[in-house]
Parts: C-alpha cells; sequence; structure tokens
C-alpha cells in the first residue's frame, strides 16, 4: 500500500467532508418566521468577484481577531495532518511484524508526525488564541505591531510546505506517472519523506535525502515566525494594555503567553542556529556535528537545550487555560493566584537547566548528570504548585457538568499521572532502565496530549459564542469531551504499561508478546480520532446552524463576579449589533468570599454530614444491588440450562484476584461486586444518564454496564450459541438495572438532580 496516497487521501476525506459539512449547514439554514412559517431557501451567490474579494480580504488582513483565527484554522490543519500520522502508526503496531507499512514508512511517520504536531500544531493554535483573546484580556486596541503580526503568521504555511515538501513530491510524483514518462520526474521521486526520527539525531540526519534540506529550511523558518509573534505578544502585554491593568491584576493567561514568549526569544533563535549548522555539515562540508569535528552529542546539547524549554512553551498556554477556564465552571475564583504566576516564572527560569536528562543514558560525567537529576527533580515542585491550586479552586464549589468541566477535570488527572512518571524518570537508575521504552512516550504524550489538546477543547467550548455568536451542540460535547479523556487515559496508559515490560519504543516491529497491549493502545488511538471528528463536526455545524446566542453571558459569569473583559466586550458587540440588552444575574453569589458573620464548620462538621449521606446511599444501594444480582442469577441460570452459558466462567472469576479457580468463590466475588462496586457507580454516574433515576436510568446503566461482562465470561460459544449468550446476557443485565433501581427508588435513594433546562 503507498503510505503517500493513503495518507493524501484520507487528508483529502477530512478536508471535504469539512467543506460538506459547512454547505449543507448553510443550505439547510432557514430562520422561522414570524408567522410560524419558514423564510424561502436563500441561495448562497459565491463568484469569482467574492472569492477574490474574500481572499484579498484574509490575505491583507491586520485585525488581531481575524489573524488569531487564520493561526487557529492553520493549527487545525497541520493537527490533522500530523494526527493522520499517528493512526497510520497505530495501526502499523496492530501487528508484531511489518505487514501494513514498511519499516521505512513507520520511520517516515514516526519523524513527521513528531514534527508536525510539536511545531505546527500546538504554538500556532496558542498563538491563535493568544491573538484573538488577548488583546480583549487586558483592554488592547490591537497588537502592538499588525504588520508584523500578519508576517509572522504568513511565514508558517511555506514552513510547513517546505517540511512536508517529500509527501506533496511524492503524491505528485505517482499522479504525474499515470501519464508522464518516469524519467521526466526523476526530481520529484528524489524527494522522500525524512525517516530520521523527530529529534533529527546525526549521523542519520546527515544522510543523503534532498527532502532533509527542505525539512531543515522549513523548521527554520517557522522558528522565526515563533520568534516574530513571540515580540509581538510581549510588547503588547507590557506596553498595550489598559491603563486599569498593572501587573498585580493581569489576568492568569495573559501572564503564561508572556512568559512563553520570553522562553521563545530565547531558545528559538538557538535552534535556528542548530539548523543552518547542521544544514552546512549536509551541503558545504563542515563538521560541527560529524564525528571527526564537534560530534553528535554537541548536536544533543543544541537541540535540546530548544527541546526541553519547548516543552514548557507549549505546556505554560495550557496551564494558563485551564487556570482562566476551571475558576468560572467550579464557581469559584482562582486559589492562590500569585503563587501560580510564581510558579510559572519558575518553570521558565528552571526549564533551561535541565534539557541533559534527555541525555543520561550518553555517558556524560557523572557529576553532570547528577546536577540535572536535581533540577529535573526541583522543577516538579512549581508544577505541583499548580495542581493543588487547581484542586482547590473545585474545592467545595458548585462544579457544573459542562464540556470545559470534563477537559479541565480529565486534563489534571492526565497530567498528574504524567508528571508523576517525568519525576520516576528523572531519576538517573531509573531513566537508564525506561529510557529506551515506551515508558517514556506514554509520559511525553500524558502531558502532550493529557493537558494540551484537551486545554484547547475546552477553550474552543469555553469561547465559541465569542467565536461566532452561537451555542453549540451540548450534549454532544460533553459525549466528544468523555471520549477524549478516555481515549487518552486508554492509549498512554497502555503504552506505559508496554515500557514497564521493557519494550523498546521507535521500533516498527516487535515481539508478539506484546501485541495485546499494542492493539488496545491502537484502539484508544481510534478512539482519540473518533472524538476529534466529533469536534470538528461540531464546531463546524454549530457555526453555521448553532442556536444564537440571546445573552452575553452563557455561562452565568456574572452570579459569581467572573465575568471577565472579553465578555463584556462581546456584551457591548451584541448590543450595538443585534440590539441584545445587557443582562443582570438574579442573584450575585461572590466567588471568594466567605460567609460573614459564620464560623467556618470544623473539618469534623464538613465530614460528618457527607459522610451519613454516604453511609446512608451506601446501604441502600447495597440492598439494591443485592435485589438485582439475584434476578440476574436467575436470569443466568435458565442461560445454563439452555447451555448457552458456562458456570465455570465464574472460577476463573475468582483467579483475577489471586484465588483459587472455585467456583464457590468466583460467585462470591460476583454477588460482592453487584452489592457494593457497581451501586456505587450508578449511584455516581446515575444522575447523568438519560431519564430519571428510576427504572428507565437503571436500564441505560445496565445496558452499558452489559458489554464488559458480555467480554469477561465468554468462553468461546459460536453461531447461534453466541448471540443466545449475548441476549442472556443483556437481558440477565436489564433485570439487574431494574431491581436496582427499583429498590433505591422505593427505599428514598438519591435522586437525580434536575439539568438545565429539563421540564421547559
Amino acid at each position: 500500500m503507498n503510505r503517500a496516497l493513503a495518507e493524501v487521501s484520507l487528508f483529502g476525506v477530512i478536508v471535504i467532508g469539512c467543506l460538506l459539512v459547512v454547505l449543507y449547514a448553510q443550505r439547510v439554514r432557514a430562520e422561522a418566521s414570524p408567522d410560524g412559517g419558514y423564510a424561502a431557501e436563500r441561495r448562497l451567490g459565491f463568484g469569482l468577484g467574492d472569492a477574490k474579494a474574500a481572499a484579498v480580504r484574509w490575505t491583507t488582513t491586520t485585525n488581531h481577531r481575524e489573524i488569531g483565527m487564520l493561526y487557529i484554522a492553520f493549527g487545525t490543519v497541520a493537527a490533522i495532518w500530523g494526527g493522520i500520522d499517528a493512526m497510520m502508526m497505530r495501526t502499523h503496531l496492530l501487528t508484531p511484524e511489518a505487514n501494513i507499512w514498511t519499516e521505512q514508512t513507520y520511520n517516515e511517520l514516526f519523524t513527521m508526525h513528531g514534527l508536525t504536531m510539536l511545531i505546527f500544531f500546538v504554538t500556532p493554535v496558542f498563538f491563535g488564541i493568544g491573538n484573538y483573546f488577548l488583546p480583549l484580556l487586558i483592554g488592547a486596541d490591537d497588537m502592538a505591531f499588525p504588520r508584523l503580526n500578519a508576517v509572522g503568521f504568513w511565514l508558517l504555511p511555506p514552513s510547513l510546505l517546505l517540511a512536508r515538501l517529500g509527501i506533496v513530491a511524492e503524491v505528485t510524483g505517482a499522479v504525474l506517472a499515470v501519464v508522464v514518462p518516469t524519467d521526466w520526474l526523476s526530481v520529484l521521486l528524489a524527494f522522500q519523506e525524512p525517516a530520521i526520527g523527530w529529534t533529527m539525531y546525526p549521523p542519520l540526519s546527515l544522510a543523503p535525502n534532498p527532502q532533509t534540506n527542505f525539512l531543515l529550511l522549513g523548521l527554520h523558518l517557522s522558528g522565526i515566525a515563533t520568534t516574530i509573534g513571540a515580540i509581538n505578544f510581549i510588547t503588547t502585554v507590557i506596553y498595550e494594555r489598559d491603563e486599569s491593568i498593572g501587573w498585580a491584576n493581569l489576568d492568569i493567561f495573559s501572564w503564561n503567553m508572556l512568559v512563553t514568549s520570553a522562553i521563545i526569544i530565547f531558545v528559538f533563535p538557538l535552534l535556528g542556529t542548530a539548523l543552518l549548522m547542521l544544514l552546512f555539515d549536509r551541503n558545504f562540508g563542515t563538521t560541527f556535528f560529524a564525528v571527526e569535528g564537534g560530534g553528535p552529542i554537541l548536536w544533543q546539547h543544541l537541540f535540546w537545550f530548544w527541546g526541553h524549554p519547548e516543552v514548557y512553551i507549549i505546556f505554560l498556554p495550557a496551564t494558563g487555560l485551564m487556570s482562566l477556564i476551571l475558576p468560572k465552571f467550579v464557581g469559584r475564583k482562582l486559589f492562590g493566584f500569585k503563587f501560580i504566576v510564581y510558579s510559572t516564572i519558575a518553570i521558565a527560569v528552571l526549564s533551561f537547566g535541565v534539557w541533559a536528562h534527555h541525555m543520561f543514558v550518553t555517558g556524560i560525567d557523572p557529576r553532570v548528570r547528577a546536577s540535572f537529576m536535581a533540577t529535573s527533580i526541583a522543577i516538579a515542585v512549581p508544577s505541583a504548585i499548580k495542581v493543588f491550586n487547581w484542586i482547590t479552586t473545585m474545592w467545595n464549589g458548585d462544579v457544573r457538568l459542562a464540556a470545559p468541566t470534563i477537559l479541565c477535570i480529565g486534563s489534571i488527572g492526565l497530567f498528574i499521572v504524567g508528571g508523576v512518571t517525568g519525576v520516576f524518570l528523572a531519576v538517573i537508575p531509573v531513566d537508564v532502565i525506561y529510557h529506551g521504552t515506551y515508558y517514556v512516550v506514554g509520559h511525553f504524550h500524558l502531558i502532550l496530549m493529557g493537558i494540551i489538546p484537551l486545554m484547547m477543547f475546552a477553550a474552543s467550548y469555553y469561547w465559541f459564542p465569542v467565536l461566532t455568536g452561537r451555542m453549540y451542540d451540548r450534549r454532544l460535547a460533553i459525549f466528544q469531551s468523555s471520549l477524549l479523556v478516555v481515549g487518552s487515559a486508554l492509549t498512554f496508559t497502555t503504552l506505559m504499561a508496554l515500557g514497564f515490560l521493557e519494550l523498546p519504543r521507535r521500533y516498527a516491529t516487535y515481539p508478539p508478546a506484546y501485541s495485546g497491549l499494542q492493539v488496545v493502545a491502537t484502539v484508544g488511538s481510534f478512539i482519540i480520532g473518533l472524538s476529534v471528528l466529533m469536534w470538528l463536526y461540531n464546531m463546524l455545524w454549530s457555526s453555521v446552524r448553532g442556536t444564537p446566542i440571546e445573552t452575553a453571558d452563557p455561562w452565568e459569569l456574572k452570579a459569581t463576579e467572573q465575568f471577565t473583559p472579553e465578555w463584556q466586550w462581546f456584551e457591548d458587540r451584541l448590543e450595538r449589533e443585534r440590539g441584545v440588552p445587557p443582562s443582570e444575574p438574579e442573584d450575585i453569589r461572590p466567588s471568594y468570599v466567605p460567609a460573614q458573620g459564620e464560623r467556618p464548620l470544623s473539618i469534623y462538621g464538613r465530614i460528618k454530614p457527607v459522610a451519613r449521606t454516604v453511609a446512608n446511599d451506601a446501604g441502600i444501594g447495597a440492598v439494591g444491588g443485592f435485589v438485582g444480582t439475584m434476578l440476574m442469577t436467575g436470569v443466568l441460570l435458565l442461560a445454563v440450562v439452555l447451555g448457552v452459558f458456562d458456570l465455570e466462567s465464574f472460577a476463573t472469576l475468582a483467579t483475577f484476584v489471586g484465588l483459587p479457580a472455585n467456583l464457590g468463590l468466583g460467585y462470591a466475588l460476583f454477588v460482592a461486586g453487584g452489592t457494593t462496586v457497581w451501586p456505587l457507580l450508578f449511584l455516581s454516574l446515575g444522575e447523568y444518564l438519560p431519564g430519571t433515576l428510576t427504572l428507565v436510568t437503571g436500564l441505560w446503566y445496565a445496558t452499558v454496564i452489559a458489554s464488559g461482562f458480555a467480554l469477561a465470561f465468554y468462553t468461546g460459544q459460536p453461531g447461534l450459541q453466541l448471540v443466545a449468550y449475548l441476549l442472556f446476557v443483556l437481558l440477565g443485565h436489564w433485570s439487574y438495572g431494574l431491581g436496582l433501581a427499583g429498590t433505591i427508588a422505593t427505599l428514598g435513594g438519591r435522586q437525580r438532580r434536575p439539568s438545565a433546562g429539563e421540564g421547559e
């Protein structure tokens, strides 16, 4: 299978699908008329003159919001391209042998996935968010240098084209080869995607391949663009903010963009210099990184002096978004604002002193290694300060179920796992063992995927009304966010498990013993890909067909005194353009002032009512679980009589917890789980399932958990016997759900809280 044609075809299908969604949404957009009918369909005429006017407008604009949208669109395209690389890699790893793509193709995918995501996806998207919202947050009219801002963006498309010219040339050559003699296409066919790894270590990066030169030039050009953008952000924050905004009340996202831009100023020029040195080695006979000259280790020092601060260049804006968005959905002011700012600055400073922990296995002086180990462990402290402050912000807050909330809380959980594993890798003996394994891949991606893209999605949902004047499909957003968190956790914790088993990374083949976990990781990656497509559909469809915003406070921020300047700007715009009057909340609850005149409850006073409620719910849930388990047992016994369920599978259940394979012990575990674990999960999640917390919700819950039972107790039934087995599993779980939910409702257990807008 030709990798280039497959990749370009997938990319084209996604792009065409996006266009069709937008065109169809515009076609069916018919607003209801006052008499109850619908307005006549208005066909959108878009001729050559309109296309030319749109092209001139978007290529010459210096408006910070429009440039921000261009950055975001460019980063999204790059993310789709790099994401397709990742999906193709994970598809390749479904089998231990290289029988889907070749080893060469796998190495090409591995190389360009990393560079595309790091350089052309993450930073441009954060720069786009910064361009759009930072001037609004600080009260500036525009960025400090509007024209330079436009130049910074328009350097990125050619840099991406240069970096990925290999696949463009390969596809062009393959298409032209149908009608043109192959000899005429020798120049195009000479280009190949580099297969040197995204770190571009010499001597691999010194191998002859003309596309590597263009890759280095593209990366150098993107570094210039990034540096231009960083200079603009620094100047804007320092000189363009409103007189009422000082350093003490500068918003947390602007603080993070300021610190991020400062890191960029120091490290990207160094990367550009190293890239030029490598170009000279490749084309002019210098020996900066050749064995007879400076040596390959010199490249590693220069690359990682950029590479590890780069991790924080893409991480700090995500933490800024977390610190800005999370308080809005928990009804509490950000806890420890000053300490989060100090931790951001501390991370920036320490980031310049940790690069050699990537080189612990290169044989550098043990005393030097020890100093970098100490610094690498120390940088965990300011990161932990952020995590504890985020958790404290949620404490005793009014946490609302929304897509940004799910993404924020999921990001915190994934970041904790990724961060703690990073502390382990900072310890030299641990790193020596696991440095070349999937443990590093899992740790790295729990940070890169676990918080960075998740916070981008959270920002897209949070600011979607400002960007489009419409509201997205909230139910789809909640489902998509949950799917994204689950897919990320499944994929990258599985990779960490592979690392614990010491499976080497970067290899296109692996021993068959690891195939099970590799399949699980691939399934998780497909879940991520599916959730991203859902997000893309929701954004495109809702931008045209979403419900128009009728208030500038869709998140009820005024009620907790968190109506920030960008929403004030949006409110003024709605009033000016659509005549929507400013809204006022019925009640204002300060998000940080404790109740006056009341003595704060002691820890015992806080825990006692919670413990009483938990004990009551757990007791009722246990009774309901026991009733449901007995009903389910009756259905399973009928399945045993009919020969479609093997009773001995309960004996296997006992072995999962280290007990002997005994039927009685297995059934006892089954009853214990049905009486404790599943009822508690039902009580926790039931209020978010469709229907009330009675029979309907119980059926939904039972249907979901039936899939796990069907897999765990399957004993190889074929054909119609398998169909009957699945039918009885479903009937048994429905019996369990009815017994559980019915008993809880009868005994007066926890009731479902009404959702927003229910009953309207």
